[in-house]
């Protein structure tokens, strides 16, 4: 290893639960029916198709019919396996008891070679097995074989019972043929229809009938999340105020002729606070806040996205003004075509279809904004982002310091602190951090503090749990060889040294050898402000001392390892990058080359042709073993602050920025890289820039 480069539960409330107040098998007594139809009540309208709080059902799903179907088949299969409760015994014994004077009536069952008698007294016969006595009562029978039978019906009329005999034939009930017959199917059909009912979304099986899933309102009611909760987004939330203000007073846009975005997209990075910034949204204009992720209107059966997508949109217009927010919108609204074969794509795209159609059919007096969220927007179909549809599109990046602090602030209320903790200094330690990543920080921080038994939560747990974030949970070393101890020491080492004697790199914050996540060590090289683009020369610092560490095991133990192979990954890549998107080569020229696309057979073809290939393969290469070369001269002319930061790595196991800087001290620096021309034909300037003027210096903090 090198370097390392709140949400609200869902509702459990029968409001809008598809399966929640009409299906007898989850809801079979209709509790918390009340909620259903989205408290229509709530605003002063009910629904005319049926979705009041008190509403009447059809008669099969009422509760009392399955209640009498269950207690029938109880009784019917009770009587069936439980007979005339006669014992039966053997045929010998029964011939025995022929013989004798103890039977009153006699039954001769033909079709089933049965003998049924009734005794004036109890039977009782020894076990052969058990050597016990068995009283089997008066009721009796045994049961007799074709050649037996003449001998039985002889023995029967020499009996003479006293109240007679009869011979008869075994009817079947109507019921256990229903049983054996029937039950097996209806136990069959009610089951598939139950999963499917459960599995299709649509309702009912296959979508043909019952209440067809619709978006979930939030909890039930309008979500309590405000713009106060969303820190560190000032941008976005400023984009998104003037959503709020129309869907609370349209009257003064509508005047004007104003028409208000029906959609708005957000996009950014994953744990942005995209999903918060929506239902923040919505609690600030105190309006209805359905919310489906895209992948729920993806199923298996062609048709049901599309339906469901209409019954969000009907069941949102009911109650509009509202909210519909779809997250990871991209799993349903990627571009069209491509591939140019039917299959597995028809779904989506007529998900996908409805969805635009949707959000044309409603007009400027219909109050429904939709929300979208994704962190892919370059996927998304060109129909999606046309004006009229997601016509506005709203960026939620990663907080710069001041957002950082903000968010910290939001994220610390409710936990104790020692009073030397600074969250500006946290915030500054975490360039780069979302909002999730800051609260990871500080949960981690807190569990840290527990686990210790810590009453409050310090500057060490912090640090540690910063790593933890950065580049994942601390291992002890248990075994590891003293020869590859050092080896990892020299390696982490090489990656700090090179980056400390670089011109345009960052500052080296941490080094440890003890093991972090997958890594065997860990060297923090971390920017001291916010950075959105970067140069070519700070590119070509981070390639250098990428391939530290793989460079130092070179230089000393002249015998690499394998440790180095996502060091190397990561050269490569930023190679690549330069070479292919930000058009650092002096061959290629400032060309994008790196427009893959996707052939129908899924293979991945070039907008270039073979020979543009080898040049990009000549310079990646070039590139990278330039970085491998100034690596090497930095460390073979430092080899002796190397040398004295292993020794010191290999006793206190980790440094930190302090004790960095001193080792560094009198570090030589890699010498100035040329001007870089892309042609000989465009000479550099030899005009300076234009200064920065000093309220700008003021502002950002540089001058008083």
């Amino acid at each position: 290893m090198s370097f390392p480069g709140p949400n609200q539960p869902p509702s459990n409330g029968g409001g809008n639960n598809p399966n929640g107040g009409n299906n007898p098998f989850t809801n079979p007594f209709g509790r918390n029916s009340g909620n259903n139809g989205n408290n229509n009540g709530r605003n002063g309208k009910n629904g005319a198709d049926g979705n009041k709080p008190n509403g009447s059902r059809p008669f099969w799903q009422s509760p009392w019919l399955w209640v009498v179907v269950v207690a029938l088949l109880a009784v019917t299969m009770f009587q069936i396996f439980a007979g005339s409760g006669s014992q039966t015994i053997d045929t010998k014994d029964g011939m025995q008891i022929l013989n004798g004077n103890t039977v009153e009536y006699a039954t001769i069952v033909d079709n089933t070679q049965q003998v049924k008698l009734k005794l004036s007294s109890d039977y009782s016969a020894t076990d052969p097995d058990t050597g016990r006595t068995k009283n089997y009562g008066k009721n009796v029978q045994f049961y007799y074989t074709y050649a037996q039978s003449a001998a039985v019906v002889k023995a029967v009329q020499k009996a003479d019972p006293a109240k007679g005999w009869t011979a008869s034939m075994q009817q079947t009930s109507i019921w256990t043929y229903l049983l054996t017959s029937l039950l097996p199917f209806l136990i069959i059909f009610a089951l598939f229809w139950f999963l499917m009912s459960r599995m299709g979304g649509a309702g009912g099986m296959l979508g043909m009938g019952g209440k067809k899933n619709s978006g979930k309102l939030l909890d039930g009611q309008t979500p309590t999340t405000k713009f106060s909760d969303v820190a560190g987004e000032d941008a976005a939330v400023q984009e998104v105020e003037e959503i709020k203000d129309f869907l609370k007073d349209p009257s003064r846009y509508k005047a004007l002729g104003a028409r208000i975005p029906r959609g708005v997209l957000l996009y950014g990075p994953p744990g942005t606070g995209k999903t918060l910034l929506a239902r923040a949204i919505a609690g600030e204009a105190g309006v209805p806040f359905y919310s489906m992720a895209g992948s729920d209107f993806v199923e298996m059966f062609v048709g049901l996205g599309a339906s469901r997508v209409r019954d969000l949109f009907d069941e949102a217009k009911k109650n509009a003004p509202a909210i519909i927010f779809i997250d990871e919108i991209d799993a349903v609204g990627r571009k069209r075509g491509g591939s140019g074969m039917s299959g597995g794509h028809d779904e989506r795209e007529q998900t996908l279809n409805q969805l635009l159609v949707e959000m044309d059919g409603f007009d400027n007096d219909t109050n429904l904004i939709i929300i979208a969220a994704t962190n892919r927007p370059d996927v998304l179909d060109p129909a999606l982002l046309r004006p009229g549809r997601f016509d506005r599109q709203v960026a939620v990046e990663a907080p710069d310091l001041e957002g950082r602090e903000a968010i910290l602030k939001v994220h610390a209320k409710g936990k104790p602190f020692v009073p030397d903790v600074d969250l500006h200094m946290i915030a500054v330690r975490t360039p780069g951090f979302t909002g999730a990543d800051l609260a990871n920080v500080l949960n981690e921080a807190a569990l840290l503090c527990a686990r210790a038994g810590a009453q409050l939560i310090d500057n060490r747990a912090i640090d540690e749990a910063i790593d933890r974030v950065q580049a994942g949970p601390k291992r002890r070393s248990k075994g590891m060889a003293l020869d590859e101890l050092r080896n990892t020491a020299y390696h982490e080492g090489g990656h700090a040294l090179v980056a400390a004697a670089m011109n345009d790199t960052d500052p080296v914050t941490k080094v440890t050898i003890l093991p972090r996540g997958r890594a065997l060590g860990y060297t923090a090289v971390m920017p001291t402000e916010d950075r959105y683009s970067m140069s070519r020369n700070q590119l070509l610092d981070q390639m250098a001392y990428a391939m530290g560490g793989r460079t130092a095991e070179e230089v000393v133990f002249h015998d690499p390892t394998t440790g180095a192979s996502n060091d190397i990954e990561k050269a490569t890549k930023i190679a690549r990058q330069m070479v292919l998107d930000y058009g650092f080569s002096e061959k290629l020229g400032a060309i994008k080359w790196s427009d893959d696309e996707q052939s129908d057979l899924g293979a991945l073809t070039h907008k270039y042709s073979a020979r543009t290939a080898e040049i990009i393969d000549e310079e990646v290469l070039k590139l990278v073993e330039t970085a491998h070369t100034e690596a090497w001269n930095v460390i073979n002319e430092n080899r002796d602050i190397l040398d004295e930061l292993v020794r010191q790595l290999l006793v206190k196991e980790t440094l930190n920025e302090k004790e960095l800087a001193a080792i560094f001290a009198n570090i030589k620096k890699a010498p100035k890289r040329e001007v870089w021309l892309s042609d000989d034909k465009r000479p550099d300037s030899d005009i300076p820039p234009v200064p920065i003027p000093e309220n700008l210096k003021k502002s950002a903090g540089l001058t008083n």
